[in-house]
């Protein structure tokens, strides 16, 4: 199966030649041609599967070959991303793949200035990329007029979930048109998540492919057992070794991340972090460095993360494990991408065995222990407790209503 198989126009077809794509991803396959014949979609996949360029590619076509006269001015599709590195992702993926369109788009997200952003709204756009925050921001402003949308696409809906942005996504989708072509991205399908699918697509088809629980074949997955206090003497000791370039690595949270870089930085190597707390142009800087290949070692958390595409990433490093066992898979996943091989390592102390039985248990594998290490300890049996609180380590539930924190970072987004 090729591009030229899915029946693209030459404009795409050219572009894509230009990006050294010829053969789809599964979902690509799957899901172009049921966009392209106009229909809802609801696609479960993960990042790293293709998704962007399955919708990109046929919302570029179908907008191509409408006459202007027939849609009127406006913006003719949206597309919601839950963080501003998704958002630009994307819209770098609509320059791509866009070039030989006279299609114009345009990416609006929050913790920057507004000005630009409407400058270039006002000059108008056929495709518009937002995070839901400043979406609604300017739609108060009456900036952003959402009447003549065509195609809507909402993208990382659990993602949306997590950050409490779903009461954001229900106000504008209530702006939409009732007649439109709707297409859902989800990598998990909970109940809420499952319930807002309902609500707002027509008859979709169903597209799924890499199932959350699995993992790519091409990533060699090992556990480092250590003790809590060792965990930065571990990470300084592993990347001791030059051979490890272009390392990920993933913190639980914003200051675990900014006193892990002053940790390595104390051992001489390099790095820096981003998450919610970093202005838009340090996080685009340090990403920009690491995609680069100036930046060998970039810290983040799971938010700032979505979106972060780099093509030949080597290692990825659980510092700390995540509570959520999809998490894991889609932390991973960031490594061994098209067809290359990646390395993903995991720290694991006492307090987190209950997270790691989790892992195992949705990946259906052991992975495997390495103990040939300074700092290798004997985990005793976990008895259900962590940190003395009497039960398991649980995350907030998908359900819960948005803390104050959730909802200021969401306007921040």
């Amino acid at each position: 199966m090729t591009f030229e198989n899915l029946n693209l126009i030459e404009p795409l077809l050219r572009a894509l030649k230009t990006e050294g794509y010829t053969h789809p991803t599964p979902i690509q396959e799957q899901s172009i041609p049921v966009v392209l014949n106009k229909k809802d979609l609801l696609g479960c996949a993960q990042t790293g599967t293709g998704k962007t360029a399955a919708f990109a590619l046929p919302i570029l076509q179908l907008l191509s070959e409408k006459n202007p006269r027939d849609t009127g001015p406006g913006i003719k599709s949206l597309i919601l991303s839950p963080t501003r590195e998704l958002a630009i992702q994307i819209g770098e993926s609509f320059t791509a793949y866009g070039k030989h369109t006279r299609l114009k788009h345009a990416v609006i997200f929050g913790g920057v200035s507004a000005h630009h952003q409407i400058n270039q709204l006002r000059n108008g756009v056929d495709v518009l990329v937002a995070t839901p925050g400043r979406l609604l921001d300017l739609m108060t402003q009456r900036v952003v007029n959402l009447q003549n949308i065509q195609i809507f696409v909402l993208d990382e809906a659990d993602r949306m979930l997590d950050m409490g942005f779903i009461n954001d996504v229900k106000k504008i989708i209530a702006k939409l048109p009732y007649k439109r072509q709707t297409l859902f991205f989800s990598a998990t399908m909970p109940p809420d998540i499952a319930k807002l699918a309902d609500s707002i697509l027509n008859n979709p088809v169903r597209v799924e492919v890499t199932p959350v629980s699995s993992t790519v074949e091409k990533i060699t997955q090992a556990i480092f057992t250590v003790d809590k206090k060792d965990k930065s003497a571990l990470l300084i000791h592993l990347l001791k070794d030059s051979g490890m370039s272009s390392v990920l690595v993933f913190t639980r949270t914003k200051h675990g991340a900014d006193k892990l870089v002053k940790s390595l930085d104390r051992a001489n190597i390099p790095a820096e972090a981003i998450h919610g707390n970093k202005s838009q142009n340090a996080r685009q800087k340090a990403l920009g460095n690491f995609k680069a290949g100036t930046l060998r070692v970039l810290i983040a958390t799971d938010i700032a993360a979505r979106g972060i595409d780099v093509d030949d990433l080597k290692y990825v490093i659980n510092y700390e494990l995540p509570n959520q066992p999809e998490t894991y898979v889609h932390r991973i996943g960031r490594t061994g991408r098209a067809g290359l091989s990646g390395t993903a390592w995991s720290f694991c102390e006492f307090e987190e065995q209950p997270f790691l039985k989790d892992i195992e248990k949705l990946t259906a594998q052991s992975i495997p222990r390495i103990e040939d290490h300074p700092y290798h300890v004997e985990l005793r049996p976990f008895s259900g407790t962590a940190a003395g609180q009497g039960k398991k380590p649980q995350g907030k539930p998908a359900n819960s209503r948005p803390s104050s924190k959730q909802r200021k970072r969401a306007k921040a987004y």
